[in-house]
């Protein structure tokens, strides 16, 4: 009977196990149903493993200069990502002890920590801590939407998970403290530290850590610049959680509490919050967005480095401001084509019209070196004579000098120095105007308004000032037409070299012809007109511009290893007033600018010439042409070995050693069409003020052009504006349209 009863309880207890393992069975099925379930509606919409993993956030794109200097961010969100090795230790704390002081316990999602969040928030009356550990508010802030509701809430726990899976602690830290949000458009601890405090985030002590991990549950309500009595409750409730933690004592809390924090900055960063606008805008909508386009220049964290020489740039936007005017400021170093500086206005704010680049302008008689250059190509001379005589043209038009008068028989050196109008028409008319125009073209003059008549010998064509600085570098590094660049190399953010740019050459003058015509233009600065830009100590060349009606003013010229160009004038043509020339108005400015220049980048005193060079430099007198006497007027010219006159000049008394007829050297007085018509109609030749050279036959003059024709007289020297600045302004809104920048 016992054991038929043991034999029932057992059979019993089998039912019974029997039914608590299918129950178990049938709970872990529909458990994992559920699970299965829950998974597939809440986690198909989320990242996968491979998109967690190549993940990449938004960072600023950094533009720096030359020396490595920062000149600007672009950016959507002002990130730059740090490791985590670089971050002060107290920002870690300060961090953990603020948002998830378990985070290296937890796997993701910490039960303990919710619930004492939940109680401290109702035991204070309001929300101090927050239920999501530092994983669960990554998940959030790179693949989730801000919302509160019960399905992202879950959607963060499994992404939570997921998250501590791929990635190490450290790694989750450092992306967090990396891509959180810290107000005023700081994204990031580096953003921030250089937002708030002016400083890398491995400087950031405990006071300033505290008040920064602060910020994290509410940056606009915590910031210090806007709400400082919240920040400093806030701070001290970090601090006060540190000292909880025992990751701090409680007399460094207190003595970190008292430390008074001094801010750096109240503005906030933005788009065009840059030391550079102009430069900046040329390379952003010139090569970045068209090459890259918005997103990547604006998310992708590229790294580009520039030629811009920022300390010089700061000095020019100063000086610069010191015109009348409008005006614009271009610098090159003339051996590379780098831009070292570029001003493009007073005020980027005001108006994006960057004169530099944009504004096409009459350069006036800073136009003349290319029309004694082409003259040099063709066998004329700086020591030949022309007449600087009335000139009066079928269709009337009459051009005369600046000073209302005419000089008689001059050296072309002399009338470059003093910037004779009449005798550069007479040189144009000489050589011709398809080979002034080329010349203009072969050395960087890419401009569609220059004109084909004789007043392109006046700079009536309308040119850039970077055109103009181009140009004239052909004259300070031996005859090589130089491209202007900006921007020396790209790398993405993984410092991967994306482009390197260089040095792009080609030749354009004969190495003798850029000599001979620098040489001059020194003489131009010494003795004539561009004398209020010299540089004392270093040898200095260079042209003013002047235009009808004191519109413009130009002073173009450089210094070994330097090339500038200051431009002043109105928008809107008006005159800048009476006698506004050159040689007033910018050249001063040009000067003082360079000054600095030549100290800031330790430039040479002197021009180089290279030995494999056969010239000579020699000292002639200005009037004559001939070899200079004690008592001449000096200019000192580089010549072709064995090109210069054999005599010293007889008019200021020099020794004959050879008859002057008999000297192949010997000045020449080159006559243009119009002087042989005075000739051979019988009319009086012009009144000549120093004894006239034997003129040359007509076999020993370049080929006169026949098409040489004078401009209207009528016509005025400005038509209408090829660059409005309202236009440009236009434009550059249309464009940040395109790329997104604006709504």
């Amino acid at each position: 009977m016992a054991k038929a009863d043991a034999k029932k309880h057992r059979s019993w207890m089998r039912k019974i196990f029997t039914f608590v393992l299918l129950a178990v069975l049938l709970l872990v099925a529909a458990g994992a149903v559920s699970v299965t379930y829950f998974l597939f509606k809440y986690g198909r919409d989320l990242p996968t493993f491979d998109e967690m993993v190549s993940y990449e956030p938004n960072l600023s794109t950094v533009i720096y200069d030359r020396n490595g200097r920062e000149i600007a961010r672009l950016f959507r969100e002002n990130r730059t990502w740090v490791r985590l090795e670089e971050i002060s230790p107290w920002m870690i704390k300060a961090t953990m002890a603020a948002e998830d002081s378990s985070f290296y316990k937890h796997h993701g999602v910490d039960i303990s920590g919710i619930i004492r969040a939940l109680w401290v928030n109702f035991r204070r009356g309001e929300a101090m801590q927050g239920g999501s550990t530092i994983t669960q508010q990554l998940a959030r802030n790179l693949f989730l939407t801000l919302e509160r509701t019960l399905d992202r809430k879950i959607k963060e726990t499994i992404l939570a998970l997921r998250m501590e899976r791929i990635f190490s602690k450290d790694q989750i830290l450092e992306m967090y403290l990396n891509t959180i949000y810290f107000g005023h458009g700081a994204y990031g601890v580096f953003a921030a530290s250089q937002q708030y405090y002016g400083k890398k985030p491995s400087e950031l002590s405990l006071a300033e850590s505290a008040m920064l991990a602060g910020l994290i549950a509410a940056p606009e309500r915590f910031t210090p610049l806007r709400h400082p009595e919240e920040a400093k409750a806030r701070q001290a409730y970090v601090l006060r959680r540190l000292v909880e933690l025992k990751w701090i004592s409680a007399k460094e809390g207190s003595e970190a509490l008292a430390q008074k924090l001094t801010f750096a900055s109240k503005k906030a960063p933005t788009l065009s919050n840059n030391k550079a606008p102009y430069f900046v805008s040329y390379i952003l909508f010139g090569h970045l967005l068209p090459r890259y386009g918005g997103e990547r220049v604006y998310q992708g964290g590229l790294r580009v480095y520039t030629t811009l020489d920022l300390a010089l740039q700061e000095k020019a936007d100063k000086i610069i401001q010191k015109l009348p005017s409008e005006g614009a400021m271009v610098a090159l170093d003339p051996a590379t084509g780098e831009i070292l500086t570029m001003v493009g206005g007073k005020n980027f704010e005001k108006s994006k019209f960057n004169r530099a680049i944009q504004a096409y302008r009459q350069p006036g008689s800073a136009f003349k070196p290319f029309i004694y250059s082409a003259a040099l190509e063709s066998g004329i001379r700086f020591v030949d004579h022309l007449l600087d005589a009335s000139l009066v043209y079928e269709n009337g038009w009459a051009p005369t000098n600046y000073d209302d008068e005419f000089h008689g028989e001059v050296t072309a050196l002399e009338a470059l120095i003093h910037s004779y109008n009449v005798v550069a028409i007479r040189v144009a008319e000489i050589v011709g105007l398809d080979k002034v125009k080329n010349l203009a073209r072969r050395v960087g003059i890419t401009s569609p308004y220059l004109p084909y008549d004789l007043s392109i010998a006046l700079g009536s064509g309308s040119v850039t000032p970077m055109e103009m600085a181009t140009a004239y570098a052909c004259f300070a590094n031996g005859g090589y037409r130089v491209k202007p660049f900006a921007i020396k190399e790209i790398r993405d953010r993984e410092g991967v070299v994306l482009e390197s740019n260089g040095p792009v050459l080609e030749p354009a003058l004969d190495p003798i012809v850029s000599m001979t015509m620098l040489s001059a233009l020194k003489d131009v600065v010494l003795y004539g007109t561009g004398r209020p830009a010299r540089i004392e100590g270093y040898e200095t060349f260079g042209k003013t511009g002047t235009t009808n009606e004191w519109s413009d003013a130009w002073f173009v010229g450089g210094v070994p290893g330097l090339v500038a160009v200051v431009y002043a004038g109105h928008d809107d043509h008006k005159p800048l007033g009476d006698k506004a020339t050159g040689g007033r108005i910018a050249a001063p400015v040009w000067k003082e600018f360079v000054s600095t220049a030549v100290k800031d980048l330790n430039l040479p005193k002197s021009f180089m010439i290279k030995p494999e060079y056969d010239v000579e430099e020699v000292t002639v007198c200005r009037y004559s042409g001939f070899l200079a006497a004690p008592n001449c007027p000096r200019g000192t010219l580089i010549l072709q070995t064995g090109s210069a006159p054999l005599n010293t000049c007889p008019y200021h008394g020099g020794m004959v050693f050879a008859g002057i007829a008999e000297d192949p050297n010997a000045p020449r007085l080159l006559l243009a069409p119009q002087d042989y018509t005075y000739m051979a109609s019988g009319q009086a030749a012009p009144e000549l003020s120093a004894p006239s050279i034997a003129a040359p036959s007509a076999a020993s003059l370049p080929q006169t052009s026949k098409g040489a024709a004078p401009p209207s007289p009528q016509e005025k020297p400005y038509k209408k504006d090829p660059s409005p600045p309202d236009e440009v302004e236009r434009r550059f809104q249309e464009l940040l349209k395109e790329y997104g920048l604006v709504n």
